[in-house]
C-alpha cells in the first residue's frame, strides 16, 4: 500500500481555503434557492451557523431550575445572568454601579427613590422594558430573597412614573437600598417581563424570555445533557467596559453551550482534549494535572472564595431545639471538612468567624471555644435531652465540592451522640427536596450541606440562612424574633463603627440559636483552553466579554 502522508498533509494545509469556499458557494446556493422559493429562510439560517462561534463549558452542576428567583441555586443563578439583565450590578471593586438604570435620584428626606433607565432596552421577543416591568419584578424578588424582604417590605408606594421611569417610598430612610438591587448573588433582583414576573412567587416560572445579552434556547434545553445559549443581537449593552458584573455586557462568540458532564476527571479529560472550553468547577485534586499542561490556563475569578454551611430544618425534632443544635458548633471540626471537599490548604481557610476572615465585621466573637471539642459537644446533647432521633443529612453526590461534607458530618456527629441516617442523591433533587417541609420520615429532612460566596455573607441582612422570619425564611424556616430585631437594626445604622457592634450581636445570637454553622473557606478555580481570552473577575460566574480565537 502506497503511504498516505504527503496527500493528509497536502489536504490538511488546504482545509481552511477549501471550507471558506465551500461556505461561500452554499451560501451562494441557499441565497439563489431562497430566491427561487425552493428552500425556505430556516435552512438558509442553518447554513450561516455552521460559521458561528460556539463556546462550550462544564458548569458545576446540570440545569434543572430555570428561574433564579424561587431558588438560590447556583446553576440557576448563572443562567439568571445569561438571559436577564439587572438595575444595579458590582464592578470588580464591589462597588454597586447603574446597568439597565440611566439615572436614578432620592428626595431629601431619603425615602422617595426615582429611577428611569437607559435607552435600548428590549425583552428577547421584541417589547420594550418598562417601569411596570420593573416594579413587578421588584415585588417578586422582594417576596423571595433575603435583603429583598427587607427592603420590598419598607416600602409604602410603588409608582410608575412613566414608560421608562418608576419610583417608590419607604416607611423610613433605608441605608442598603441600592446594594439591595445590586447584590450580585441568590437571590438577584433579575428584571423579568410583568406577564412573568406576576407569577406566585411561591411557584416556578416556566418562561426564560429576559432583557439580557443571550437568548436561551429551550427547544434544545436538555436536562442531564446540555443547556443552549444564542448572542442576543439586539443587546446594546453600556458603554463602559466590562468590570465584574457592570459595564458592557459585550457577547463575542455566537452560542454557548454547557455541557453537563457528572464525573471530575472525565470534565478534565475533555477539557485536555479540546473537547470543551472551559470548566467552571474543576475537582480541587486535579488542579495539579490541569496547571502541567500548556494549553490550560486557570484562575480564581471570585478572589473572595465561598463559605461552606451545614443548614438546620428547625420544623422538626431535634433541631426545633436550640440547645441541641448548639451541639454542632462544638462537634463539627472545620479542617476535616475543608481537607476532605479541597484538600490542598492553598486553597481553603479555617474561619471561626460568622463574616468570612479578612473582610470588615470578622469577628469571632460568641464562637471564641467552639469547633473541635467532641467531649463538650458529648456532654451538651445528653443535657440537651436528645431522645434518639435519627438525623435525616441528604448528600449530594455529583458536586466534588460537595460530595465529601455529608460523610464528615455523619462522622462528627456520631462521635458527639447523634445517630444519622444520611440519604444520597444529586444535587438538584436535593434542591428540589430542601423546600419540603414533611416529616423527614415521610420525605423531608433534617439537615443538608452547601456553599455560599462570601460575598453573600458579608453582613447580617445579606446573609440568607440568617433570616428568622419563621414562614418568610429560607428553607430551614428558622423562627427567632430577637436575630430579626438586630438584622433589622443593622439594616437601619449607617454609621460602620456601630454596624460592626450590631454584627458581633449578631455572631452572638448565632452561638446561641444557631440558624446554620459555618464550616470555613475556600477558593475555586476556574479552567479554560489557552484560546479562550477575557473570563471576567466577577462575583458570580459570566460569559459575556469571553472571547475564542
Amino acid at each position: 500500500m502506497r503511504p498516505l502522508t504527503g496527500r493528509i498533509r497536502v489536504a490538511t494545509v488546504c482545509r481552511p481555503q477549501r471550507e471558506t469556499t465551500m461556505r461561500s458557494r452554499l451560501s451562494a446556493l441557499a441565497a439563489a434557492l431562497l430566491g427561487a422559493g425552493v428552500i425556505a429562510a430556516p435552512l438558509q439560517a442553518q447554513a450561516q451557523t455552521s460559521a458561528q462561534t460556539t463556546f462550550k463549558a462544564v458548569m458545576h452542576s446540570d440545569l434543572k431550575i430555570i428561574d433564579p428567583i424561587w431558588t438560590t441555586a447556583l446553576i440557576s443563578l448563572n443562567h439568571g445572568y445569561m438571559v436577564y439583565d439587572v438595575l444595579f450590578a458590582l464592578d470588580e471593586g464591589l462597588q454597586v454601579k447603574p446597568q439597565m438604570v440611566d439615572k436614578w435620584t432620592v428626595s431629601d428626606d431619603k425615602k422617595t427613590w426615582t429611577f428611569t433607565l437607559r435607552d435600548g432596552l428590549a425583552w428577547h421577543d421584541g417589547q420594550p422594558v418598562t417601569a411596570d416591568d420593573c416594579i413587578a419584578s421588584l415585588k417578586r424578588w422582594g417576596a423571595r430573597d433575603t435583603m429583598g424582604q427587607k427592603l420590598v417590605g419598607l416600602v409604602a408606594d410603588w409608582k410608575a412614573v412613566d414608560a421608562k421611569t418608576f419610583s417608590f417610598t419607604l416607611k423610613e430612610p433605608y441605608g442598603l437600598v441600592l446594594e439591595s438591587l445590586g447584590k450580585p448573588s441568590s437571590n438577584v433582583a433579575f428584571m423579568m417581563p410583568k406577564s412573568v414576573a406576576e407569577t406566585d412567587p411561591q411557584k416556578q416560572i416556566d418562561s426564560a424570555i429576559g432583557s439580557g445579552p443571550f437568548v436561551f434556547k429551550r427547544d434544545e434545553w436538555k436536562p442531564g445533557e446540555k443547556a443552549v445559549y444564542l448572542k442576543n443581537t439586539n443587546y446594546k449593552p453600556r458603554s463602559e467596559p466590562a468590570s465584574g458584573l457592570s459595564g458592557g455586557k459585550v457577547v463575542k462568540v455566537d452560542r454557548v453551550e454547557w455541557v453537563t458532564i457528572a464525573d471530575a476527571q472525565t470534565q478534565v479529560n475533555a477539557l485536555l482534549a479540546g473537547e470543551v472550553d472551559f470548566v467552571e468547577a474543576p475537582s480541587h485534586d486535579l488542579v495539579g494535572l490541569l496547571a502541567k499542561d500548556a494549553n490550560i490556563t486557570m484562575k480564581v475569578p471570585v478572589p473572595q472564595g465561598r463559605q461552606y454551611a451545614f443548614r438546620f430544618n428547625t420544623l422538626h425534632k431535634p433541631f426545633d431545639n436550640p440547645k441541641i443544635r448548639q451541639v454542632l458548633a462544638y462537634a463539627f471540626n472545620q479542617k476535616d471538612f475543608l481537607d476532605a471537599t479541597v484538600g490542598d490548604p492553598k486553597w481553603y481557610s479555617e474561619c471561626k468567624s460568622l463574616w468570612p476572615c479578612g473582610t470588615p465585621l470578622e469577628s469571632v466573637k460568641g464562637w471564641e471555644d467552639k469547633f473541635g471539642n467532641t467531649a463538650k459537644a458529648a456532654a451538651l446533647l445528653k443535657e440537651a435531652g436528645y431522645d434518639g432521633t435519627p438525623i435525616v443529612i441528604m448528600q449530594s453526590t455529583d458536586l466534588p465540592s460537595l460530595t465529601n461534607l455529608a460523610p464528615v458530618a455523619k462522622a462528627q456527629l456520631e462521635k458527639a451522640g447523634f445517630k444519622v441516617d444520611m440519604q444520597s442523591m444529586d444535587w438538584q433533587t436535593l434542591v428540589g427536596r430542601r423546600t419540603k417541609k414533611d416529616l423527614p420520615s415521610a420525605g423531608g429532612w433534617h439537615a443538608f450541606l452547601t456553599s455560599w460566596g462570601s460575598v453573600d455573607v458579608l453582613n447580617p441582612v445579606s446573609t440568607g440562612f440568617l433570616n428568622s422570619s419563621c414562614e418568610k425564611a429560607m428553607f430551614g424556616w428558622p423562627c427567632d424574633a430577637k436575630m430579626e430585631e438586630l438584622r433589622d437594626a443593622f439594616a437601619r445604622e449607617t454609621d460602620p463603627a456601630k454596624q460592626k457592634v450590631i454584627a458581633e450581636a449578631v455572631q452572638v445570637r448565632q452561638s446561641e440559636a444557631p440558624t446554620h454553622i459555618h464550616l470555613g473557606q475556600y477558593t475555586q478555580p476556574v479552567a479554560f483552553r489557552k484560546n479562550i481570552t477575557g473570563v471576567l473577575t466577577a462575583a458570580s460566574g459570566v460569559m459575556w466579554n469571553i472571547e475564542k480565537k
